[in-house]
């Protein structure tokens, strides 16, 4: 049996076996990792590392065969070519990648007011670096206003990048729509799916998004370690220089590979990569299922508490405050309770000033959790309302 089969259950994560009564719900900033994505990565460095795409000797051939099978595997996993997969830090990156290959003078982008930070700053430093316009697609009743989306879109319009699903609100754009629309002006799209990748069934040859980006800590992988998929790669030109990503190089101008690898300078995230790919093999043996019906359960939960204002919840997480207590307090409280869940803006100060709360809760799952999280969750709860 492959290590990936043998990762069933929360006993699976050693993390839970170090403190058994950590009540982990901030699965959406980061998840934890089970034991065969550990293992992937220790018996990588401690009995086969070497580095890749360079060197014929036998442990940086097999380095190289594990590193490229994870691309398979990555591909595979989102349903594209291997040629179409880049490998980044993450989620970030990728989206400063793109930002800066496509985005010209002149352009219109478009993003929404309810992007993470990631999804909104890079688009800021790129079109007043290149003298290009930024658009917004308001919020209207918690769902993006997709009557001002479309008037928003021109035949300038370049790019546009939103989210799949919001780290506030946990709603679930309908981005199928919106490629669609975009498509219509001959506009790219990128999908941020840093929240969406870890829950959703993807088939991005069917999705027709132009790139589609996320990270693997979000996935029960490594940190540093993300994906760039793009449709037509080789029509960008590439943005970091170094080796590995070279054709041919004189003192006079340089050449260089086709995609993905023009795209990944350097010596790559080996170990990342690799550990990754055990992720996924993790992933396609779980039943992902019982986590929205762990976040309807912990709406409803939340829904019938006094004091309770919930600003969000979708299939992933609850977004919700406390009248009259500060939600740092909320979850300093939850923590000497050893419950861990997420205070503050969420790295989405436009989404907060929508919801005019500049810090709210934020109560996330992941493929570990139980219902006796969710009651661990409420039940602190109901015993800090009555103490304050």
């Amino acid at each position: 049996m492959s290590l990936a089969k043998r990762c069933l259950s929360k006993l699976d994560f050693p993390i839970f076996k170090a403190h058994p009564d950590l009540v982990y719900l901030d699965s959406a900033a980061t998840t934890h990792k089970p034991q065969c994505v550990i293992d992937a990565i220790s018996e990588f460095y401690s009995k086969e590392y070497a580095t890749v795409n360079r060197s014929v000797y036998q442990s940086a051939m097999h380095a190289t065969d594990l590193y490229a099978s994870a691309r398979v595997k990555i591909a595979r996993f989102i349903g594209a070519q291997e040629e179409e997969i880049v490998f980044t830090s993450g989620t970030t990156e990728s989206i400063n990648l793109v930002a800066r290959a496509v985005v010209q003078a002149g352009d219109e982008v478009i993003i929404s007011e309810m992007e993470h930070h990631s999804n909104i700053v890079p688009w800021q430093l790129v079109c007043r670096e290149k003298g290009a316009t930024l658009k917004v697609i308001p919020i209207k009743n918690g769902q993006l206003d997709l009557a001002t989306f479309r008037q928003l879109l021109s035949n300038k319009t370049r790019i546009v990048s939103i989210a799949h699903i919001s780290n506030v609100l946990g709603v679930k754009h309908p981005i199928e729509a919106i490629i669609e629309a975009a498509h219509e002006v001959d506009a790219q799209v990128l999908i941020d799916g840093a929240q969406a990748a870890a829950h959703e069934t993807l088939n991005l040859t069917e999705l027709g998004a132009d790139f589609y980006a996320f990270s693997g800590h979000k996935m029960y992988g490594p940190t540093g370690i993300g994906i760039l998929y793009g449709r037509n790669l080789d029509a960008l030109p590439p943005i970091f220089g170094g080796g590995d990503m070279i054709d041919q190089v004189t003192m006079d101008k340089s050449t260089f590979q086709k995609a993905p690898q023009k795209f990944e300078a350097g010596t790559p995230k080996i170990a990342q990569v690799i550990g990754l790919g055990a992720a996924i093999d993790y992933l396609e043996h779980q039943d992902r299922s019982h986590i929205a019906t762990l976040s309807s359960a912990l709406h409803d939960g939340l829904k019938g508490m006094d004091r309770i204002h919930i600003h969000g919840a979708g299939a992933t997480l609850v977004t919700f405050s406390v009248e009259g207590v500060h939600p740092l307090d909320v979850a300093s409280l939850l923590d000497f309770k050893n419950i861990a869940i997420r205070s503050g803006h969420l790295c989405a100060q436009p989404t907060m000033a929508y919801l005019g709360a500049p810090s709210v809760l934020r109560a996330s799952l992941g493929i570990y959790n139980a219902p006796a999280d969710i009651e661990a969750l409420l039940t602190a709860l109901e015993s800090i309302l009555k103490r304050i």
